[in-house]
Order: structure tokens, then C-alpha cells, then sequence
């Protein structure tokens, strides 16, 4: 009787490390992919203003399309002359992952 309750114990423990190990695995992933979304959202946005890729659409509307594609939305975009800052979110198990990008031409030219 006493070795059953220690097994259901550890096998329960053993369980709720398991649940809590991929809860974290998978917040790491989904902050990893938000990084990847703003830096690419923010390329994309300072290729658009800058004339590197010629596009109909403003620049934030680049950012935000290139956002969606990469599994995030866009929550900010500002353009400063070439320099292009993006801030992108999404959710993962009820908690948002945020990411800040910026991307333009080398600073002093």
C-alpha cells in the first residue's frame, strides 16, 4: 500500500515537471519567433522607405504584412528618416511576447 502511494506520488510529480518543462519550452520558441518577426518586420520596413525595395504601400504597412507572415502582429512602427523601429506581439498560452526591432543604414552615414 505504501509503495503504490510513493509510485502515484512520483509518477504525479514527474507529470507536473513534465507540463511545466514544455510550458516553458514553448514561451521560449514564441519569444524566439517574435525577435525573428520584429527583425524581419523592421528590415522590411527600412528597405521600404529607403527605396532598396519598391513597394506601393507605406512602409508600416510592409512591417505589418511582414509581421503577420511571421505569426505576430504589429503593435508599433515609427519611421526617422531610413531608420525604421517596429514592435511586434503574440501570445503563447495566454501570455504576449513582446519584441522591439530597429533596422536602417549604418549609424553616421
Amino acid at each position: 500500500m505504501a509503495g503504490s502511494a510513493l509510485a502515484t506520488g512520483v509518477l504525479v510529480t514527474a507529470a507536473g515537471l513534465a507540463l511545466g518543462l514544455a510550458a516553458v519550452g514553448g514561451a521560449a520558441v514564441t519569444a524566439q519567433r517574435v525577435a525573428g518577426a520584429a527583425d524581419a518586420a523592421a528590415l522590411a520596413a527600412a528597405d521600404a522607405v529607403s527605396g532598396a525595395v519598391v513597394v506601393a504601400d507605406e512602409p508600416c504597412a510592409v512591417a505589418a504584412r511582414v509581421a503577420v507572415a511571421a505569426g505576430a502582429t504589429l503593435t508599433g512602427c515609427s519611421i526617422e528618416g531610413f531608420v525604421a523601429t517596429v514592435q511586434v506581439e503574440s501570445a503563447y498560452a495566454g501570455v504576449v511576447a513582446v519584441s522591439r526591432a530597429r533596422a536602417g543604414p549604418p549609424e553616421g552615414e
